[in-house]
């Protein structure tokens, strides 16, 4: 089986074609996806770093200079959202946003949230338990890191039940070759978060408290360094992000653990300990084994070689972070899922100006939640049946995990 995203049998186990990838060269063109395919972990992390390469070629060129098409007109709604976050800037407005927003993600500030993430953490397995068992998805995963986000922006609680939903059909676009439908949920999901998050920002400003949006209307307002649009965006892209990789991490980190019994078994050994170390050092392989973002797109800004390739200027890498974190240049026995594995640089945080900026917080939050769900005066929780994956490969998660104790 090769390279293949529509395929469910490779969305199970994209890992076989990864390693025939490798083997094949260090860019691979794809006729399916239209991209060279970046398989080796030394060629994806320089890449990331390389500013050659870029999330948007907006910043220098037009469509039409670039070669490319724009995008349909009714889907100007997301792409405005889409383009104005962090995660699409390049400099120097990607610096210029980063720098305001990077202030809610300190280590102090994270430290500052532990004992509220693990007390939730705690409550929700509670809750779990209590009810005998579920999916693990819905009653752990998700409200633990949508919970802690919205918190830190300042969304009420009452509200955030939107969030996921939101989030969904928005993050349903960065999929390849998205559908019509999928685009037209994207679409109205942005209209209707971006709607609710301008009348957000017009409360805080009326009303200002201790959270991220007013500190981002601060700056807005005190200094003018900050657009609207990208206050939005950058609250939609926080929220986004903020969730979905920590949610699906927690997922495919369990159902690794399931099929690595002896490794859960020792894991579940040290549940006793007070050494955090160990769990953190869990935490990274389990982020490293199964990544939730398979692959991260950049266009060539430049001409540039890789390996033999010459790969030109407007054509699109895709760099596969799947396959990055199995490459056996870089780590022993990589298809081993191994939780004591110390020397462990995975790239599931991205690399260079792009590095993920909560990665503290997700890796907070993955901590509290497999601690909670390990304490020794909880039931070892076990699968109830084999669960499948969703449609759709960039994003690759779980739709459900059904646990009981």
């Amino acid at each position: 089986m090769g390279f293949d995203p529509w395929d469910a049998a490779f969305v199970a186990d994209p890992y076989p074609a990864y390693r025939e990838l490798r083997e094949r060269g260090r860019a691979v063109w794809s006729e399916a996806t239209g991209q060279w395919l970046v398989p080796h972990y030394a060629d994806v992390s320089a890449l990331l770093r390389d500013r050659r390469l870029g999330r948007t070629y907006l910043h220098r060129f037009t469509h039409e200079e670039f070669g490319r098409a724009a995008p349909p007109p009714e889907h100007e709604p997301f792409h405005t959202l889409n383009d104005n976050g962090l995660l699409d800037l390049e400099d120097p407005a990607h610096g210029r946003v980063r720098r305001l927003v990077a202030k809610a993600f300190t280590p102090r500030t994270v430290e500052r949230l532990a004992p509220s993430v693990e007390r939730l953490a705690r409550e929700l397995v509670g809750g779990l338990r209590a009810a005998g068992g579920g999916d693990l998805l819905t009653a752990v995963a998700e409200p633990l890191p949508v919970a802690v986000i919205a918190e830190l922006l300042g969304v009420p609680e009452a509200d955030r039940p939107l969030l996921r939903p939101w989030s969904a059909d928005i993050c349903g676009m960065y999929e390849l070759r998205p559908s019509a439908e999928t685009a037209r949920r994207a679409v109205t999901a942005s209209l209707e978060f971006s709607a609710y998050l301008r009348e957000l920002i017009a409360e805080r400003r009326e009303r200002p408290g201790p959270d991220l949006i007013s500190g981002l209307i601060a700056a807005h307002d005190e200094e003018g360094r900050l657009s609207e649009q990208e206050m939005i965006s950058t609250c939609v892209l926080l929220l986004n992000a903020g969730h979905e990789a920590t949610v699906n991490t927690t997922v495919n980190g369990w159902w690794a653990l399931f099929r690595n019994p002896e490794q859960l078994e020792a894991l579940r050994a040290h549940r006793g300990s007070t050494d955090p170390k160990k769990l953190s050092t869990a935490v990274d392989e389990l982020m490293r084994y199964d990544t939730p973002l398979q692959l991260f797109e950049r266009w060539v800004l430049e001409d540039i070689r890789i390996g033999d390739v010459l790969v030109p200027r407007g054509a699109e890498v895709a760099l596969l972070f799947g396959s990055a974190n199995r490459d056996p240049a870089r780590f022993a026995a990589p298809d081993v899922l191994d939780l004591t594995r110390a020397d462990n640089p995975h790239l599931t945080f991205g690399a260079g100006i792009h590095y993920c900026l909560g990665a503290p917080l997700a890796r907070l939050e993955l901590a509290a939640s497999f601690a909670a769900l390990l304490n020794p005066d909880v039931p070892p929780v076990r699968l109830v049946r084999e669960p499948q994956w969703r449609d759709g490969y960039v994003i690759r998660s779980l739709r459900e995990l059904l646990v009981e104790f």
